[in-house]
């Protein structure tokens, strides 16, 4: 089966419906589904969090990161000062990085898993990127921002996750031919995980979108953190950049700035890492 063929039979399942997940994914999306809902009481988000032991590990260190602990507080040492700390957004985009992360866990080919890896690195560097690009630049919320970058590859984590079973998947592809069926797979995998419309508009224009002068929209935000990002996708080697984007970030950060962001940005990441590596 070639490449071609692989994407056609793949896209064919998603459009049926047939899309195989990890198990550990639907204990995540139950979380993520109940965070959804703003007007969750603080005790059910406690006892849901504590109902998954790696979500509870995971929130406890991400709250002594330096990512929500920049002042040097008190380390914290329960699920209910972490999630105040963290916040709803922030938990309910941690539930997000869980799913996605699960991905990769039923990935046994060596190869298969090294790209699994690099593309996890991928999302947590555009994520945090995200975040600060909406806070300094495009205006948009930066919760929504971090949120959408951590999901921003879910279709590629899945076809990487398929590669198994449909070695063709990953063959190369000078023409592009598969374009079609991969936009068709990735906008599947967002309807079946409960992605906000407004998240998944974003997600699914990343691949032909244009960069908006000024960037105020959340899609300029995923492209302009995607351009910067130190590490790429292993699934676009050739990274698409929005033109204009090193002129756009001149024209509203100063060079000083800028640089504090991508440092920042770094430290963020690795901090996130760390924290979902419990």
């Amino acid at each position: 089966m070639n490449k071609l063929e692989a994407f056609g039979h793949v896209a064919a399942l998603a459009i049926r419906g047939d899309l195989v997940f990890p198990t550990s994914v639907n204990a995540a999306l139950r979380v993520q589904l109940a965070l959804d809902d703003p007007d969750c009481p603080m005790e059910d988000a406690i006892k849901l969090v504590l109902a998954e032991p790696q979500l509870a590990a995971r929130t406890v260190s991400l709250s002594n990161s330096a990512m929500f602990n920049r002042t040097g507080g008190p380390d914290i040492t329960n699920v209910r000062n972490a999630i105040m700390r963290v916040g709803y957004h922030n938990l309910y985009a941690l539930a997000a990085a869980m799913v996605v992360r699960a991905f990769g866990s039923k990935i046994t080919d060596p190869g298969l898993r090294a790209k699994a890896e690099q593309l996890w690195q991928h999302t947590i560097h555009v994520a945090c990127l995200a975040r600060i690009i909406a806070r300094e630049v495009t205006g948009v919320n930066p919760d929504t921002a971090l949120f959408a970058a951590i999901v921003h590859e879910v279709g590629s984590f899945y076809l990487l996750s398929r590669a198994d079973e449909f070695p063709g998947l990953l063959e190369p592809d000078p023409e592009n031919w598969q374009t079609a069926s991969e936009e068709i797979i990735t906008r599947e995998v967002l309807k079946k995980l409960g992605i906000p419309a407004e998240v998944a508009e974003a997600i699914e224009s990343l691949r032909s979108g244009m960069l908006q002068i000024p960037p105020d929209t959340l899609l300029d935000t995923l492209l302009l953190a995607n351009h910067f990002a130190p590490v790429a996708s292993p699934l676009a080697p050739e990274q698409q950049q929005a033109p204009h984007e090193d002129s756009v970030m001149d024209l509203f950060i100063d060079a000083e700035k800028r640089e504090q962001m991508l440092e920042e940005a770094e430290a963020d990441a690795s901090a996130m890492a760390a924290a979902l590596l419990v």
